[in-house]
């Protein structure tokens, strides 16, 4: 048994994930190491041919398709979306004027999280996006600031549709599955079906799992995080982003998707954004650093993670099926093979002590559209938690993921309003908090959201 296979042997089983699968690409050489099964309620062995839903590291195959339109000289990416969907109505005029593509895939466009405009399946569906567009949250101006966005990219997906007049996931097989090979990847599940796929899997109150049937979000919501895909064929696009793959982007265009475009404050999730991809510098053993390049996503009770040092010629790949600890599992999974194959050591910054005197200011309630967390704060120290609105969850015509319950979290210094998350569903997460001129907390800023106070 070779390493790998005994660390996610081992981690799967004490994290109680169902299945998971992991792919590393170092030194020219490629390495798999497979875990448990599809589905507790119909179980077939997971391999690295078992297709995952990868949520947002779909975003990484959207935003590639439009760097290569832009690079053909058929999008400019710093000209305004209604260059292109003339249609487009957003809460403000100025703003749904001003607003980039460019800015659509780096997460800049003033968008709140936007993942709650269900469509249906036909291909239609990102039309309807933007028609549904005219009441989505706005958080600020365009360029202003970095938030995580499903929205921008799902509007982003309606924008391909118009420059090619075909359907988004049309055109992502054309320009990028068929040349690259990727045989096991689809945004469908009538493909989906004739292959070995897994199913999310949610924790029950005693802890035990049972598979979700809700198996992805509609359609409307491909561009931002749709594709089912194998660990070998997610190896596969990691190593064309590498340039060890020829394929049908230039390794120049791919490069400049890599390139800091905005900068993040106090995100676990990276330094800077480029286009798509998530930048940060991870500190090495001998006391050097590498900088990453990665994107996770999240399904219904999946989790994907795609991670490269391309400095070193390395990637990493890995997908799960557990809404409870996947999450956790993936990012256990990044960081051993980090330090095992490159010495490279990603530690979670500490807290410090508890002050409950200075931290109850940071008490109470944090809203995007879809989501509420709450802080408390308290003599025995702080928690966070994490809810999906009661008015979604009525209205959504799908299974949706279990809240994440209170868990533990400290700051990062006795001065800042920076935190993290050190226990829990949402552990390792770092964040901060927000002020006004006033020095009141306005806002907090989690997993690249901006939630404002309530």
């Amino acid at each position: 048994m070779s390493q790998l296979q005994e660390f996610i042997t081992r981690t799967a089983t004490e994290y109680g994930v169902p299945g998971a699968s992991v792919g590393v690409f170092f030194e020219g050489r490629e390495v798999f190491a497979s875990h448990g099964v599809t589905s507790l309620a119909h179980p077939r062995p997971v391999t690295e041919h078992t297709l995952f839903t990868i949520g947002s590291v779909t975003k990484t195959f959207t935003a590639t398709v439009l760097a290569q339109l832009a690079a053909e000289g058929k999008v400019d990416l710093d000209a305004p979306v209604r260059a292109h969907i003339p249609e487009l109505v957003l809460p403000d005029e100025e703003h749904a004027a001003a607003i980039t593509v460019g800015q659509l895939l780096d997460h800049t466009a003033g968008f709140g999280w936007g993942d709650v405009i269900e469509t249906d399946e036909g291909d239609g569906a990102l039309a309807m996006v933007v028609e549904r567009m005219a009441t989505i949250e706005l958080i600020g101006k365009p360029g202003e600031r970095a938030s995580y966005s499903q929205a921008a990219y799902n509007l982003a997906g309606r924008v391909i549709e118009k420059i090619t007049g075909e359907p988004y996931e049309k055109v992502v097989a054309r320009m990028l599955l068929a040349p690259l090979g990727l045989a096991e990847t689809t945004y469908f599940a009538t493909e989906a079906m004739l292959r070995e796929f897994a199913v999310g899997h949610d924790a029950e109150e005693d802890g035990s799992r049972r598979a979700v049937r809700m198996w992805k979000p509609w359609r409307g919501g491909n561009p931002g995080g749709g594709l089912a895909i194998s660990m070998a064929d997610l190896l596969r696009w990691a190593r064309f982003q590498l340039g060890d793959v020829e394929g049908p982007v230039s390794r120049e265009v791919l490069e400049a998707m890599k390139v800091a475009r905005v900068e993040m404050k106090s995100s676990s999730l990276a330094d800077a954004i480029g286009l798509s991809w998530f930048l940060r510098d991870v500190g090495g053993s001998d006391g050097g650093s590498v900088r990453t390049v990665g994107h996770g996503g999240s399904g219904t009770g999946q989790f994907g993670e795609l991670l490269l040092v391309p400095e070193r010629g390395f990637a990493v790949v890995v997908a799960s099926n557990d809404a409870a600890a996947g999450y956790q599992l993936n990012q256990a999974v990044a960081k051993w093979t980090l330090e095992h194959y490159l010495g490279v050591v990603d530690a979670d910054p500490e807290p410090v002590a508890h002050d409950a005197a200075r931290t109850a200011v940071f008490a109470g309630r944090y809203d995007i559209d879809a989501m509420t967390v709450t802080v408390t704060s308290q003599e025995s120290g702080m928690t966070i938690a994490a809810a999906i609105k009661a008015e979604v969850r009525a209205t959504s015509t799908d299974e949706m993921p279990p809240d994440i319950d209170a868990a533990p979290m400290g700051m990062l210094d006795a001065e800042s309003d920076e935190f993290i998350v050190v226990d829990g569903g949402l552990k390792g997460q770092r964040g901060v908090f927000h002020r006004d001129a006033s020095g009141a907390i306005t806002g907090l800023d989690l997993a690249g959201r901006l939630f404002a106070r309530v």
